[in-house]
């Protein structure tokens, strides 16, 4: 919750910061696109630390390069160095992200995994709530990079105690040596199958989906389009964080009762259509006030797919190689994050944001069509109602 709050508190300075550079909407998103090609670039490293080393210490270290790469990006005099610098934030997040799901995966209960993740992303939520509101006045009050300053403080408050609670979960010790072969050929039989395939192909297409709004590039497209400015954003944020919060908690207990992709599929439906209603504000140059219930609608539908994937991911990777089935796992995520926010501003650039918004709405559809007709059949062990929480 404490580093969801850090990292919320620099999304609303962000957009701001990068126009200070003088550089153009497409230049601009560079510092959102470099976060997401580090997700993408330390995916597989990351799993194969996690496997090799153990979860507890790629956890811990995480964080504070995440806190290490804040302080640089708070004090980059340039543009280029400020990319770098989001660049080595977004692998350290994915140390974190991996190396928490792996814990989960390994200690968590079968029948309680979507309330397990939905209960942690629902805290990451919580966190974001009054982030953007505190980073957005914070950066206007004082100074565009004080929120950095600020979110490198709090991250290193934040994993300060897991150095004395968090024990390491990997399944054996030797797994690095005796289970070697076994992890590798278990992840590749994994890979080979038809389900997951498809499970990999969502993934792809939901964070093609996902990518441009998780990044920011929402927030960019409203300094750019209305000329808002780091208050309004990060109000706009607090705003659709508190919209979010009670879907994704109760999201968790629905996937459990009802089978993993009972909330997938009418969300990235429901996400599809709020898209395309973006297009049509973007299309016909609506008004700012038309645009915020827009945006609001759009964090609801998404709520329902927050952590689904994560949720599913946990219950099929391979024991003996989660990390590195994982890491795997989130190059398709993490390709799509990565293309999201650089598509959206190539169509913008050469056509309009209201083409932008429409790709993205047909990237959701694609998503739930799917999970619909694809996972939804092939996982069927998913999918079975839970007959009590103590199943």
């Amino acid at each position: 919750m404490t580093l969801s709050l850090g990292s919320s508190i620099v999304a609303p300075a962000l957009p701001v910061y990068a126009r200070s550079f003088d550089v153009t909407f497409g230049e601009a998103s560079l510092v959102l696109i470099a976060y997401s090609v580090g997700q993408l670039a330390f995916s597989v490293p990351t799993g194969f630390l996690i496997d090799r080393f153990g979860r507890r210490r790629v956890l811990l270290a995480g964080p504070i390069v995440l806190a290490v790469a804040s302080v640089g990006a708070g004090l980059a005099g340039t543009f280029p160095l400020l990319v770098a610098f989001r660049f080595l934030a977004g692998c350290s997040h994915q140390m974190w992200m991996l190396s928490r799901l792996t814990v989960i995966a390994d200690a968590g209960v079968e029948s309680q995994r979507g309330r397990q993740v939905m209960g942690m992303v629902g805290m990451e939520s919580s966190g974001r709530l009054l982030g953007p509101a505190l980073g957005g006045f914070l950066a206007a009050l004082i100074d565009v990079r004080a929120p950095f300053f600020l979110q490198a403080a709090l991250t290193l408050l934040a994993i300060a105690p897991s150095f004395f609670l968090i024990k390491d979960t990997t399944p054996m010790p030797a797994a690095g040596r005796r289970g070697g072969q076994a992890g590798s050929s278990g992840t590749l039989a994994m890979l080979l199958t038809w389900s997951v395939a498809m499970f990999f192909l969502a993934q792809l297409f939901a964070n093609l989906t996902r990518g441009a709004t998780m990044s920011g590039q929402l927030h960019l497209y409203a300094v750019y389009a209305f000329g808002v400015g780091p208050e309004t954003v990060g109000l706009l944020a607090s705003a659709a964080g508190l919209v979010g919060l009670p879907i994704i908690f109760s999201t968790g207990y629905l996937m459990d009762r009802f089978g993993r992709t009972a909330t997938v599929v009418p969300g990235f439906t429901l996400t599809g259509i709020s898209m395309a209603v973006m297009a049509i504000i973007a299309v016909t140059d609506g008004p700012f006030s038309v645009y915020v219930p827009a945006f609001l609608a759009l964090q609801f539908s998404q709520s329902l797919t927050a952590g689904n994937m994560q949720v599913i991911a946990t219950l099929v990777a391979p024991e003996r190689a989660r990390g590195r089935f994982f890491g795997i796992w989130r190059v398709a995520g993490e390709g799509g994050s990565a293309a999201s926010p650089a598509l959206f501003a190539l169509v913008a650039a050469h056509a309009s944001y209201g083409a932008s918004f429409a790709m993205l709405a047909a990237f959701s559809i694609f998503a739930a069509l799917v999970l619909g007709t694809q996972v939804r059949g092939a996982l069927k062990r998913l999918n079975q109602p839970i007959a009590s929480p103590a199943a």
